[in-house]
């Protein structure tokens, strides 16, 4: 079977007609026409009803064109994966990452450079980066339940935040001994509504709230470590960010018992054919944030 003239059937069809076929092909349409009828007396049907002002599928044709887009489609995929595996990795891949990671990925990005010289990366911080892949980015960290969609998931574990003060500060105010006692102290926070932060822990009773209020409301996450650290208040951190500043007696960490807890996803689109370099990128995030939270206790 001549590969040729399945592929002209199927730009035929697709484009509705012979002579459109014939200029996307840059053939002429007589060409076309005779590509067809050849593969008719090859497969010794008849594919294609012939008007003056179009032509239609048979029954027949139909269905070899259903099958024969498809194989086409998955031999294009073939040949796209053939070339992309045999020359150096290179391009530009687009990644969404949450706030909350912001202090933590510049030194993996670095890592990852200094492999593969010849891959660029374009790092967008949002919350709403499951929103954007396939249009804005190629691939995106997402923190939370994840919406619907036919994005491809990997799920790398649980991110954990705990509770944390500099020991400056719990030498002013005092250390909370229950979840209560956080009412009565000042937060440093990512979020707060009417100068108030709502957080959901979970402990040994469950799901527990408790309300705190917010002496500063900064949306970057270094913000917040960094004013913790200075001993503004208490704030609920990524452990990954703040094990090491508890590791040197910077910070302290509170009401152990109690965590908030959010799956951790690596996100790319659903296409059939993900771009090498973007399936680097996706491996070496899984692998170094994967490693790097079980490390410091944050995945589970």
């Amino acid at each position: 079977m001549d590969l040729n003239r399945a592929t002209t059937f199927v730009k035929v069809v697709e484009s509705g007609g012979f002579t459109r076929a014939a200029e996307t092909l840059g053939l002429p349409p007589s060409s076309v026409s005779r590509s067809v009828a050849k593969l008719e007396e090859d497969l010794g049907i008849t594919l294609l009803e012939r008007t003056t002002r179009k032509v239609a599928l048979t029954d027949a044709g139909r269905a070899y064109f259903e099958r024969a887009r498809d194989a086409l489609a998955g031999l294009e995929e073939a040949n796209a994966l053939a070339l992309d595996a045999a020359r150096e990795v290179h391009g530009l891949v687009r990644v969404a990452v949450p706030l909350d990671f912001a202090a933590k990925l510049g030194t993996l990005f670095a890592r990852f450079a200094h492999a593969h010289p010849r891959i660029r990366l374009e790092v967008t911080f949002t919350n709403s980066g499951a929103e954007l892949v396939g249009d804005v980015v190629d691939l995106a960290l997402a923190n939370g339940k994840l919406p619907d969609s036919s994005l491809v998931a990997r799920r790398l574990g649980n991110a954990v935040n705990q509770i944390y003060a500099a020991p400056a500060y719990l030498a002013e105010r005092g250390t909370p001994r229950v979840l209560a006692d956080l009412a009565k102290h000042d937060g440093v926070v990512m979020r707060a509504i009417a100068g108030e932060a709502r957080w959901e822990l979970i402990g040994p009773k469950g799901i527990e709230h408790v309300d705190i209020p917010a002496r500063l409301v900064g949306d970057h996450i270094q913000l917040v470590i960094d004013a913790t650290l200075a001993g503004l208040g208490i704030a609920q951190l990524p452990t990954f960010f703040a094990e090491p500043h508890v590791a040197a007696g910077a910070l302290r960490l509170l009401l152990p018992k109690y965590s908030a807890e959010a799956p951790l996803h690596v996100l790319t689109h659903a296409s059939r054919h993900l771009p090498r370099r973007v399936a680097l990128v996706r491996d070496f995030l899984t692998e170094g944030l994967s490693s790097s939270c079980k490390a410091h206790g944050a995945l589970k």
